[in-house]
């Protein structure tokens, strides 16, 4: 088996296609010189994406990125990024050359990028090709915060929904909102601006809690919405109490430095043969609970 994979490693080495390994926390652990070469990696590095990203944006190299702000353009990609088992997408980068990429994810969230490089290949359609991906994006963003809007939380819910009928050793998830707390008062006291940078901020500090394989983003006004795919519910109320807490701490608003604020959340596990709107309800419910009991806290639906 070993000398299988080292023949299985060197022809990757040598093959024309650009090649990687992320896992599960977004950190390279393998890339072919191709790969390396193209996106500015040294053979002993390791980082994770994000920074990868960052530094080639600043030097002008690697992937082009139209958007001029590269942090939103970062929050809004990391919270798609690796949340469908398989994607395909062209993209360009900085030397001329035009790669069709592809990444596949593993049910740990683990990802394989293969690219090849297409440059050679007639160009026609091509601008319309990079409109309707730049629309299929947008459509899937939330304007204000950046990261994944409600049609994508609810097409990830859908497809953990069909994998219902998990067994305890592998549950199928759970599903969570999470609503800011008392967010008319804060909206009246400091103003529509305040508010919508505390969602940003908001946004920000849980996109940066969750795996890969699960998917955050906003439902609408001060409500997010969370999927926790194969996850069970005292892990889900774990995980959502973390960020609870992490949030609590938190000192949002420079010029309010005294401010604080928090959420509640509702978190229903989905079950075998029911319907989506089904555990939307179930979660609502539970989110229900926690407001009219106290706020910031976390409810289990029954």
């Amino acid at each position: 088996m070993d000398g299988k994979l080292e023949k299985f490693l060197r022809l990757m080495e040598i093959a024309d296609a650009f090649f990687a390994v992320f896992d599960e926390h977004d950190r390279l652990v393998l890339a072919n010189r191709h790969y390396r070469e193209v996106f500015f990696v040294g053979p002993d590095e390791y980082p994770d994406w994000p920074t990868l990203m960052r530094r080639n944006f600043h030097a002008r190299r690697g992937t082009v990125i139209s958007s001029p702000d590269f942090e939103l353009w970062l929050k809004g990609t990391l919270s798609r990024r690796g949340k469908v088992p398989f994607r395909a997408f062209e993209t360009d980068v900085h030397d001329g050359r035009w790669l069709w990429m592809t990444e596949t994810v593993d049910e740990d969230g683990w990802m394989m990028c293969l690219a090849n490089d297409i440059t050679e290949l007639r160009t026609q359609g091509r601008s319309l090709r990079q409109e309707r991906d730049l629309a299929l994006r947008t459509s899937l963003t939330d304007d204000l915060t950046g990261i994944a809007n409600r049609r994508f939380v609810m097409e990830r819910l859908s497809e953990m929904m069909t994998r219902a009928g998990g067994s305890p050793q592998t549950p199928t998830g759970c599903f969570a909102i999470l609503d800011v707390d008392n967010f008319k008062q804060i909206n009246d006291r400091f103003g529509h601006s305040v508010g919508d940078q505390l969602l940003i901020d908001f946004a920000q500090k849980i996109s940066a809690s969750v795996r890969r394989t699960d998917c955050f983003g906003r439902l609408g006004g001060e409500e997010f919405g969370l999927v926790l795919p194969r996850m069970t519910p005292l892990a889900a109320m774990g995980v959502v109490e973390a960020m609870l807490r992490e949030v609590s701490t938190h000192r949002p608003l420079p010029m309010h430095p005294e401010f604080r604020y928090s959420f509640s959340a509702g978190i229903a596990p989905a079950i075998c043969d029911e319907d989506q709107s089904e555990l939307y309800a179930r979660a609502d419910a539970a989110l229900y609970t926690a407001k009219r009991t106290g706020k910031h806290k976390v409810c289990l639906a029954d």
